[in-house]
């Protein structure tokens, strides 16, 4: 377990994830308190990455459930393998003979059969899916419920029952308890309200798209062949971006996404070129695109209209500083 929220921030810096003092509070928090972190932002923030990150930091296994629409609690806890249990059904008629052959009476053929139910209704028949694995899990897990709010309400009310207790109930083999409590994070991209039951049993965090200079160490950190001035002026193109109406505003992802795509192309400078040629790396509508064509014309710079010892260099005045 963590000693102070500054461990968190290093061992979180350590898997190369900058956390802000809010996100280190929780997740130090969470550790100490064993409550679920429910982490709510617009998509590609990095809010399955701090799971990741969380994961990796306190050397626990990661048991990742992607949740979308239709998502059942039989598809999130188990299933059973039939066709293994039809071998051994086969097996069980082969050696049938055997097992009965001393017995005198029916009861005595069931009560000889009922001592190898243990055979057919066991853990080997037992295909577990991500919550189960996370109770039965040898070792101390990671839970990482991902974009809960695909789920649908049903599935979120059984999920409340999982994690209030940590505990599963099998017809078959009864209830299996956790061995380990797992730490727990869900995600939301805010697709739909969740349940105040569910934010109640959790430790909430919002994030959201970093700053300026937040986003800019991020670049250097997954990015560091990107030359400097470039980093500055391609994070603060996204941070303008972000400030137009736009379908899908381009995510923290994308713009490390922009910024590899960068140094793959050998770009000495962003001039206008490079952006119109790259700029789909970053929005995925083409009214998006159109929209930010419009604000790099409105403040693209023609290399003619520079001194001569400035062309092919991107001017420092191309996107205005943003006030974010």
């Amino acid at each position: 377990m963590f000693k102070d929220i500054a461990e968190v921030k290093n061992a979180l810096a350590a898997q190369q994830y900058i956390a802000t003092d809010e996100i280190a509070t929780v997740i130090f928090l969470a550790d100490k308190l064993q409550k679920p972190v429910l982490v709510e932002g617009p998509a590609g923030v990095g809010k399955t990455e701090l799971g990741k990150a969380w994961s990796a930091a306190v050397k626990r296994g990661l048991i990742r459930m992607q949740c979308y629409e239709g998502l059942d609690e039989t598809k999130a806890l188990y299933e059973w393998e039939y066709a293994k249990q039809m071998l051994y059904t086969q097996l069980l008629r082969d050696k049938l003979s055997d097992i009965l052959r001393d017995t005198r009476t029916l009861a005595q053929a069931a009560d000889r059969l009922a001592q190898e139910e243990d055979v057919f209704f066991s853990q080997r028949f037992l295909l577990p899916r991500p919550l189960l694995r996370a109770v039965v899990s040898e070792e101390p897990a990671l839970l990482l419920i991902d974009e809960i709010d695909r789920a649908d309400a049903e599935f979120e009310a059984f999920l409340l029952e999982v994690l209030s207790d940590f505990q599963v109930s099998v017809p078959e083999l009864g209830t299996l308890k956790a061995k380990h409590l797992p730490l727990v994070i869900l995600t939301s991209n805010n697709t739909r309200e969740l349940s105040e039951a569910l934010k109640r049993r959790c430790l909430y965090l919002f994030i959201d798209y970093p700053t300026t200079e937040a986003e800019l160490r991020i670049v250097k950190l997954k990015v560091p062949d990107l030359a400097p001035q470039m980093a500055k002026q391609a994070v603060e193109l996204v941070q303008r971006l972000r400030k137009l109406d736009l379908k899908k505003h381009p995510s923290v992802s994308e713009t490390i996404d922009w910024a590899r795509a960068l140094v793959m192309l050998n770009a000495q400078n962003l001039d206008s070129q490079t952006m119109e040629n790259t700029l789909t790396v970053l929005l995925k509508h083409e009214h998006d695109v159109q929209r930010a064509q419009r604000l790099l014309s409105e403040f693209s710079v023609d290399d003619d209209d520079q001194p001569e010892g400035d062309r092919g260099v991107t001017s420092r005045h191309r996107f205005p500083p943003s006030k974010r």
